[in-house]
């Protein structure tokens, strides 16, 4: 595929999220609406959180989306600010489930895109802990760096966004990359380093 190929599938993919989003919305607002006006017998209002919950996660998935692309086409113009690395850390681990993941540790500042970069750590996090098969990772927080551990052998590549089976991973590195830092396996964990 040729460089003018990629943008054009870049293009087309920030396109095609852009024009999810309105259907996507009207799902979500009626929802919402339903859920706040109308006395609702079971199982019809646990199938409307359902609806909701999906709704909020296909969300997030074109916004993972619409990043890839904007980064693939050479695009993403991140705003940048410094954030405390063990508080970026432990706002991305917030977003997990606090029983299956440890966080440890300070960081110093880093300068980066604060939403992309909590949301690329918690994607990290989540992936290691899916593909790996495991009930708990360890987040260390030293200075500018994020190790997670541990990684399984089966799980590395995917976690390195190498094997494309897991969309949140594969964007994180790229985000992580995109704003300076560095996604790498270091024996059994993966080693996140983000810029001064």
């Amino acid at each position: 595929m040729s460089a003018g190929q990629d943008t054009s599938f870049a293009r087309l993919v920030s396109l095609a999220c852009h024009d999810l989003r309105t259907p996507l919305a009207t799902v979500h607002g009626f929802a919402r609406t339903i859920a706040q006006t109308a006395e609702l017998e079971e199982p019809a209002g646990r199938y409307l959180e359902m609806i909701e919950a999906a709704s909020r996660q296909l969300a997030q998935l074109l916004d993972e989306l619409g990043l890839a692309a904007r980064i693939e086409a050479g695009r993403y113009e991140p705003t940048t600010t410094q954030v405390d690395l063990g508080e970026l850390a432990r706002a991305a681990a917030a977003r997990l489930d606090e029983e299956m993941v440890r966080v440890e540790g300070e960081g110093e500042e880093v300068t980066v895109d604060e939403a992309a970069a909590e949301r690329a750590l918690a994607a990290l996090v989540r992936c290691a802990l899916r593909h790996g098969g495991l009930d708990s990772v360890d987040v260390r927080v030293a200075g500018r760096e994020v190790t997670v551990s541990p990684i399984t052998p089966a799980s590395a590549p995917v976690v390195l966004g190498e094997d494309l089976r897991d969309l949140g991973a594969a964007v994180a590195v790229r985000a992580v990359r995109a704003l300076g830092g560095s996604v790498e396996l270091a024996g059994d964990a993966l080693l996140v380093r983000l810029p001064a």
